[in-house]
């Protein structure tokens, strides 16, 4: 991405984050209000999609994951594509330090969910949901932080989120698949291999991309494959070179095209379909107190701290990368605590991780997303805002 594309994308997900964070909090609201039965018959309601030799019938809230999330998923590869080519991912010695901390953000809140999970010798399935990071809220609370943060910080952050995604994407692919459709399959492998061939023809229409991409969706969604995974493959199909000589290249295009939808109508309606849980009643205590929503929170709010600057720092201290142009230890810290805003990636996870699971137990996954979310948030904003103010006060 050129320099004003990317702050494009910079300002599209501050907004999206702030958004995202409203939907939440309107969520959860309406699920503890007296309308909650509401919110319940709206997020569950079975709308059946009959489309001629297709059929398929889920719940509302289940075809925001199954058929909005892939196009999100669309994006994100289609940065994580730009980034390995052409952006910081290329770049071995800016590489090293975003990489490996998000390596340690992903092992130290997986090895936190497993320890509390351990003695009760169940729900081990879900340690992956506080590995993720939450690009659109991370970012927004580092904008939210001050103004007077260096640049790099940002930089940093966003690297280690598409590396945070990337490692998401492969868990999905290899951890959620379920019983597998060979037929489905190959009819999906054929697709791509398609959509492939044409990313070598720059002047494709776009509504031939448009058909296959829906084609994939269909066969993936079919196969037993998650349809995540769809949207990745058709983005790395996409070609990055221009149409015509001079002008934008196809992905570049693609991307600033979808990212606005993305980022202020699938995510939100994603965080309000999937973040809704009761916080009172005479089930509180098994929502709040168990050992999903603790393993959740704490791996998240201390694990992913922990594993994101402990990796930052032997990382550095071993002269393998140097700590980002102009930031403080203080500051990257603070956004190695916002790296625990897992949020939108976490609540996906966390339903493909309990996907057959009580309505109790995916409050408990929900409640451990928020709770670990919001107070990695707070850390994060309030260490980096007092160095703000410190930083202003220098300069004075």
């Amino acid at each position: 991405m050129s320099s004003r594309s990317t702050l494009a994308f910079l300002k599209t997900e501050t907004g999206s984050g702030l958004l995202l964070a409203v939907a939440a909090l309107f969520a959860i609201a309406w699920a503890n209000s007296p309308w909650a039965g509401i919110y319940d018959a709206l997020t569950h309601t079975v709308v059946p999609v009959r489309l001629g030799p297709f059929a398929e019938e889920m719940t509302a809230s289940a075809w925001v994951k199954t058929a909005l999330m892939p196009i999100f998923f669309f994006v994100v590869g289609l940065e994580i594509k730009h980034e390995i080519l052409r952006g910081e991912l290329s770049n071995p010695r800016r590489l090293a330090l975003p990489v490996l901390a998000a390596a340690g953000g992903v092992a130290i809140p997986a090895l936190v969910y497993l320890a509390i999970n351990a003695s009760a010798g169940r729900n081990l399935e879900g340690w992956p949901i506080p590995t993720a990071t939450d690009i659109a809220f991370a970012l927004a609370a580092l904008a939210a932080a001050g103004k007077r943060l260096p640049p790099s910080l940002r930089v940093f952050l966003m690297t280690l989120a598409i590396a945070d995604d990337l490692v998401a994407v492969a868990l999905i692919a290899a951890l959620y698949t379920e019983h597998l459709r060979l037929p489905m399959l190959a009819g999906a492998a054929a697709v791509t291999a398609v959509l492939a061939a044409m990313g070598r023809w720059r002047t494709a229409p776009y509504a031939l991309w448009i058909l296959g991409g829906l084609l994939l969706w269909g066969f993936t969604l079919k196969s037993g494959v998650n349809t995540s995974l769809a949207g990745v493959a058709a983005a790395f199909c996409l070609p990055l070179e221009p149409k015509r000589p001079g002008g934008p290249g196809v992905l570049d295009q693609t991307m600033a095209a979808l990212h606005p939808y993305v980022a202020f109508v699938i995510l939100p309606l994603f965080a309000f379909t999937a973040a809704g849980f009761a916080v009172g009643g005479p089930d509180s205590g098994k929502v709040i107190l168990s050992s999903v929503c603790l393993g959740v929170a704490a791996g998240l709010f201390l694990g992913k701290q922990l594993g994101v600057f402990g990796a930052a720092m032997l990382v550095i201290s071993l002269k393998w990368a140097r700590r980002p142009t102009g930031a403080k230890w203080i500051e990257l810290y603070g956004v190695s605590a916002l790296c625990g805003v897992g949020f939108t990636m976490s609540l996906y996870i966390g339903a493909l991780a309990f996907p057959g699971a009580e309505p109790l137990h995916q409050a408990q996954v929900r409640a451990g997303v928020v709770m670990g979310s919001l107070a990695s948030m707070l850390l994060g904003v309030g260490l980096l805002s007092w160095s703000d103010q410190r930083r202003g006060r220098e300069a004075a």
